[in-house]
């Protein structure tokens, strides 16, 4: 077996499940999980329909470059959502079954480990622990950049030493961030693309949770933020995908677009690795992307959980409305650790959130998610209310 295997460390979820390992929780409570990420809103409707009317896909061989009338849906949405020239749907667009499988495959087709050094894959700390996953994986030494309150929970990538630049390979953006909800500004995506001019990276930025937001302002992309500076798409690529934006987890499809000639030899790579998407899959897609009705339905549902649980919440803990996402990132309450006060929910009052910690490595002297829950706003509005009523009473206790 591959020795890098034994470089990857436990899921979060799974050091959730050992954290919880001894306890009993409160039997006279019903259980509310909001420590994972995973949609809870009804499918839609158009969705279904279209995965029913097109059964007879399932007796071809799918293309790994997807169909025409998909690329051609994905390229509209993005002109419509960012406000910009449609990419190309022959060349700058790549469907993919789910942002989490893409974001792994693409370090594997971009890392070069024949280098001299070690290669470097620049990630976010907290994080999306594939990226660092993919990173081992394809032989390169993962680098974190802590994401702190003092810098707007954006990488701060100025502390990143230039013998660290000089070897990177790959930087992968999460914006809104995983676990903050954090949005990258037009200044900070200027910064990253001088240096990724100046060094030669490979940007890839995960932009999955790009339709949850509040209010009317959208959260910046990629791709908008390199025209908005007169660039062009080179050695950037977004990945976005409907899990969030239509409550389809179980659908797994999303997209690469950008940089034509990186997705030229990701789409090499896809056609060894055997991934293409159904084209039943494909047929639903193109529905939900042409459609959005439903997105702005499901972000109504998910603004109306925030404006009655963040101000509960900030009764009792340091917590605000994010930039954008779905997940409430809380100070753990004076005298306990993230993993005191997760245990402590769970036994007590039988709601379950996801310790910061677990999302983050130690780096640069400091684990930057140490002391911080992410509360996932996913439970219907009746669980959220009644699990942040729970909460506030645990910490009163306390």
């Amino acid at each position: 077996m591959s020795p890098r295997l034994a470089k990857l460390h436990p899921y979060p979820f799974q050091k959730l499940r050992e954290l919880f390992a001894d306890l009993t929780p409160n039997p006279a409570l019903a259980h509310v999980n909001l420590s994972i990420g995973e949609p809870k809103h009804p499918t839609p409707q158009l969705v279904k329909d279209a995965l029913v009317a097109n059964f007879d896909g399932l007796s071809a061989y799918p293309a790994t470059l997807g169909s025409d009338a998909l690329r051609q849906s994905i390229a509209e949405w993005i002109a419509r959502r960012y406000g910009i020239t449609a990419p190309n749907a022959a060349t700058e667009i790549v469907p993919v079954n789910g942002s989490r499988e893409a974001l792994f495959a693409f370090a594997q087709a971009v890392i070069d480990p024949t280098v001299a050094h070690t290669p470097v894959v620049i990630s976010p700390n907290p994080f999306y622990q594939i990226y660092e996953g993919a990173a081992l994986l394809a032989g390169a030494e993962p680098w974190y950049v802590n994401c702190l309150a003092q810098n707007r929970f954006q990488p701060d990538w100025d502390s990143v030493p230039d013998n660290i630049w000089a070897r990177t390979q790959l930087v992968y953006v999460c914006s809104p961030g995983n676990p903050t909800g954090a949005v990258a500004s037009l200044e900070d995506w200027q910064k990253l693309f001088a240096l990724s001019d100046r060094h030669g990276f490979v940007i890839a930025s995960d932009e999955c949770y790009s339709e949850i937001y509040f209010g009317s302002a959208k959260p910046l992309g990629g791709l908008e933020a390199a025209i908005k500076l007169g660039r062009d798409f080179s050695r950037l690529v977004m990945f976005s995908s409907l899990s969030k934006r239509s409550n389809v987890p179980g659908l797994r499809s999303g997209f690469v677009a950008g940089d034509a000639k990186v997705l030229e030899k990701f789409l090499l790579y896809r056609t060894y690795h055997g991934c293409a998407m159904s084209p039943t899959v494909q047929a639903a897609s193109a529905a939900a992307w042409n459609d959005e009705a439903h997105v702005e339905d499901n972000r109504l549902q998910y603004a109306a959980k925030f404006e009655v649980v963040t101000p509960k919440l900030a009764s009792v803990l340091d917590v605000a409305l994010p930039d954008a996402a779905f997940y409430l990132w809380a100070k753990a309450p004076q005298g306990l650790t993230d993993t005191e006060f997760a245990r402590r929910l769970y036994a007590e009052e039988h709601v379950t959130v996801l310790p910061g910690s677990f999302l983050a490595r130690e780096a640069h002297g400091v684990n930057p998610g140490a002391g911080y829950v992410r509360i996932a706003l996913v439970a219907p509005l009746t669980d959220c209310i009644a699990a942040s009523e729970r909460i506030v009473r645990l910490v009163e206790r306390l």
